[in-house]
């Protein structure tokens, strides 16, 4: 007897204060928060919603091996496995179920869980239509679970997360006028931090809601590439000043504030209308100057604004200014963000490069307090100019010259040493010399040679050459209009920054330039301890700090941090721990993988030449095969006259028009071509869905290397097909985790495409996956809300419950945008639980931020060294430290640990393909296998 369902409630309707676009892909300004995401959760990266649940009386006493994870989940009122897996013992400390037999208690029973009715694709708001074609292949996955038993290990339940269940009945549900359904709750944004407000109810004084400081692992001692920063000073004070009458020149501004330096004293900050102040001044203080051009009297007023703490959020980027003027006092260059010592430059004359040795450095506030983040960084300059560039072009090619050098230049970064200014190359102006001419800002008219003569005392050699066009970003003028600007370079007088394609390609040469670049942690942490010695000794740039009550500690900063055990990888019929180095690829070709997909039709296209590769690509493929549990029968072999793209699209449609059964396309090209992969990848994601593996002659053409390629490529292709490689063990029960990242299409205009990949097993093996395409302005509240709600359909189709706990990991998000997330991502994917009856899950977000510079040394001794893998540091770097840590064994590209969570990675791949190569959302055919590895 089935088991009452609860009524489908359908979409909220879009309200447009609620429509929103995704940070990463335009600039929008955050909305207010929503106070029930503030009081969500501690300070920091995740947000965790949701009502907690108090722990079930009836439950079982807790095992010892979730402690780590139980830890760090039992704030949001999330629970772990309780009862012990079926004819085992108890497994070592932080240990699941995957492949040690199913938990009593994570088993479908159709009569306690209520089945959903899901959405009638007739509900759904405009552009929710695509969701009746996910509705095709409702019983696929349930068919594909249908193994015999034998094929799992003793102690394995045959059910676990694959489907082997009853289908759900027949889709009728009834209908719910989404007009009924609440909008969201918004308050105004909480005020900044006044002179009404006394400094101990800040922000920045409260104490979070649980302790993320964990014990699980074992103590390590490490250093960061943070040094702490003691504020002395009691406050910092924020003026509003006005000039009356008004002046409109900033640089007049100045000079009349600089004027009263014995009331304001000498240390300030000011850019044209805020002042900052280490000094308290009257509430209101009137000064009065008198203007040099016209000898006007000017009155001055300077009012108190905001007393700000000195740890203040809103001090950082104040701090970050007094900190450029130190590192400008060290005689260092800015370039680009980070500064730079031309003096100290590293010459690689056979390279014909430079190498100038710089720091990445940032003033920045952490649970720890104020720190001032400090990494070495590197700027590879070429001793060539873009002239130089132009004439070796020209002896190669006079014919095509212009077209292919423009071609060449274009979109690359050029340095303009007389000023250490970097420019993006977005053109070439062929018409125009030195020799020409251009108005200056204050309507003087000079030709580029005198300009360069008179400013810098260069004199330009080369009379005749082009200019380099550089188009600034647009920006508004003080009436809000755009304004478009262009500068004008001299490939003269511009070099190359990067390393050039060639180089990339020449190994000595690139093992040279790493030798430079690549510092050991020893290294690492000597550079550091000259830079701060440069600014003690320094007298001029250690008093701009103490002026401001800065005090930089004398070393790297250094804390207790923790290992964690390696990670059990679990296979078809064993399981391993991992081994220091954290690679397994040997154990993974040479034992079974979780399920496998036979391959019986398949099909490979190959160009005449590439014959031989082709077929000793397809012995091995039949070789190594056999250990890892995969069935592959011969392919139909197409060899094609030619490599052009025609030839390969027209054959492939025709192969696949005639064989409707073919599983997988393989192709061989010859070469890297960027064209001709794009086109095959459009036909088979898009046009035609069909999984598709695209190879490079190349690198199957070298035999010593064939048997490791060939592993990797059916690896792949048994990921594409809808198989399972490994897994790890997953404590937390009924746990769906989603990534999502953001791609920018650079070749559409602004138009951002979004990658969403979730899970949909008990085991984290198996997912779903969706692209959202968003041009500027345009809503993506629909587009969110279809993918979360086809995940959620999903999940239940395989087994036959909600998920009761939601792992959001949110990619492409700066520090900026996090408000962003908080107060517009999370409140739709929160609507879309009201689409099913009586269901409220649990769920946090984190958002994953690769572009870090934080470092960590083994800093038990004098010499420091890289810290084992697993390495945890909790108080300073904010992580949700054991999922995520298991979650970075699970992409299946890479057998060993990546940087990100595989969710994050397998979202990334699915953007990156979409926006780079597609241009178009792929087919929903293809929604529940890899396709795009």
């Amino acid at each position: 007897m089935d088991p009452v369902r609860p009524r489908f409630r359908g979409l909220s309707p879009v309200h447009p204060s609620q429509s929103v676009r995704m940070p990463g892909s335009w600039p929008q300004a955050p909305k207010p928060l929503d106070p029930a995401l503030s009081r969500a959760g501690p300070a920091g990266r995740g947000h965790v919603f949701g009502k907690q649940k108090e722990p079930s009386p009836q439950s079982g006493p807790m095992q010892k091996e979730s402690v780590g994870l139980v830890s760090m989940f039992r704030g949001l009122g999330l629970e772990t496995a309780s009862q012990t897996p079926l004819k085992r013992e108890v497994p070592p400390l932080g240990r699941g179920i995957l492949g040690l037999g199913l938990s009593s208690s994570m088993a479908c029973k159709d009569k306690e869980e209520p089945h959903p009715t899901f959405l009638d694709p007739s509900s759904l708001a405009a552009g929710d239509s695509k969701m009746a074609e996910a509705s095709v292949g409702w019983n696929r996955m349930l068919r594909r679970g249908t193994l015999d038993a034998s094929l799992l290990p003793v102690g394995r339940a045959a059910g676990l997360g694959r489907g082997i269940y009853k289908a759900p009945g027949a889709l009728s549900p009834p209908y719910q006028d989404p007009a009924q359904l609440s909008p969201l709750p918004t308050l105004p944004q909480a005020p900044l931090y006044s002179l009404d407000t006394p400094p101990l109810g800040t922000a920045e004084r409260k104490k979070e809601l649980f302790v993320k400081q964990g014990s699980k692992g074992t103590p390590q001692s490490l250093g960061l590439n943070l040094i702490k920063i003691q504020c002395h000073n009691e406050a910092v004070y924020q003026y509003h000043v006005t000039f009356s009458p008004n002046v409109e020149c900033k640089s007049m501004r100045f000079g009349m504030l600089k004027d009263h330096q014995a009331v304001t004293g000498n240390v300030t900050a000011f850019d044209g209308s805020i002042l900052y102040l280490p000094v308290r001044l009257q509430q209101v203080l009137e000064l009065k100057s008198q203007r040099k051009t016209d000898s006007a009297e000017i009155t001055i007023k300077i009012q108190l604004t905001k007393i700000l703490e000195p740890c203040s959020d809103l001090c950082i980027p104040f701090y970050n200014v007094v900190f450029r003027r130190v590192m400008k006092l060290l005689d260092m260059k800015l370039v680009g963000r980070n500064f730079y010592d031309p003096t100290s430059a590293m010459v690689l004359q056979q390279h014909r490069l430079q190498i100038w040795p710089g720091y990445a450095a940032s003033i920045r506030r952490t649970d720890g307090g104020l720190f001032l983040l400090a990494d070495v960084s590197h700027k590879v300059i070429r001793n060539d100019s873009v002239l130089d560039i132009m004439h070796t072009m020209y002896l190669q090619n006079k014919e095509n010259f212009q077209d292919e050098c423009t071609k060449l230049l274009v979109g690359n970064i050029v340095i303009t040493r007389y000023n250490n200014r970097t420019y993006r190359i977005d053109d070439v102006d062929w018409n125009k010399t030195p020799k020409d001419s251009f108005i200056m800002s204050d309507g003087t008219e000079i030709t580029f040679l005198d300009y360069y003569s008179k400013n810098y005392g260069i004199a330009v050699k080369e009379e005749d050459q082009p200019l380099l066009i550089h188009r600034p970003s647009e920006r508004q003028n003080n009436q809000g209009m755009l304004l478009k600007s262009e500068i004008l370079l001299l490939p003269e007088l511009s070099f190359m920054t990067g390393i050039p394609e060639k180089m990339k390609k020449d190994f000595r040469a690139m093992k040279d330039l790493t030798q430079q670049i690549n510092l050991s942690p020893k290294q690492h942490h000597s550079a550091l301890e000259c830079l701060l010695q440069r600014i003690s000794k320094n007298e001029t740039a250690n008093n701009e700090l103490t002026r401001w009550g800065l005090y930089l500690q004398k070393d790297v900063h250094k804390i207790e941090g923790r290992v964690l055990p390696m990670e059990r990888i679990n296979l078809r019929n064993i399981s391993f721990i991992t081994s220091p180095e954290l690679n397994w690829i040997k154990e993974v070709t040479r034992d079974l993988s979780i399920l496998t997909v036979p391959m019986h039709f398949w099909a490979l296209f190959y160009p005449k030449r590439a014959m031989d590769q082709a077929r000793e690509l397809v012995n091995m493929l039949e070789k190594i095969a056999g250990p890892i549990g995969m069935r592959m029968s011969p392919p139909a072999w197409v060899e094609l006259k030619d490599d052009r793209i025609e030839t390969y699209v027209r054959t492939i449609q025709s192969m696949l028009g005639v064989e409707g059964k073919i599983q997988m396309v393989v192709c061989i090209i010859m070469g890297t071509r960027d064209d001709l992969y794009g086109a095959i990848k459009k036909l088979c994601c898009v046009q035609t869905p069909v999984p598709s593996q695209v190879i490079n002659v190349r690198t199957i053409g070298q035999p010593t290397r064939l048997r490791s390629v060939a592993q990797k490529i059916l690896l792949q292709i048994n990921c594409k097909l809808g198989g399972e490689l490994w897994g790890v063990d997953i404590p937390l029960k009924q746990l769906m985790v989603i990534g999502m990242d953001v791609y920018h299409d650079p070749s559409r205009g602004m138009r951002s495409v979004v990658g969403f990949v979730a899970s949909i097993n008990l085991t984290l093996t198996k997912w779903y996956s969706r692209v959202v395409f968003q041009m500027p302005h345009q809503e993506i509240v629909d587009s969110l809300k279809l993918c979360l709600v086809g995940s959620l359909k999903k999940f239940y189709e395989v087994n036959h419950c909600l998920p009761d706990k939601i792992v959001v990991y949110r990619d492409g998000v700066s520090d900026g945008q996090l408000k962003t997330v908080a107060s517009y991502e999370i409140p739709q994917l929160q609507k879309c639980f009201e689409a099913f009856e009586n269901y409220h899950p649990k769920m946090v977000v984190f958002v994953v931020q690769k572009k870090i510079s934080t470092n960590l040394y083994l800093a038990a001794t004098e010499n420091f060294a890289t810290p084992s893998p697993g390495t945890v540091v909790d108080h300073t770097i904010t992580s949700c430290e054991w999922l995520t840590f298991k979650l970075c064994h699970m992409y299946w590209n890479w057998p060993g640990t990546i940087r990100v969570p595989a969710p994050c990675k397998y979202a990334h791949k699915l953007a990156f393909l979409s926006g780079q190569i597609l241009h178009h959302e792929p087919a929903i055919q293809l929604c529940e296998n890899l396709f795009f590895l």
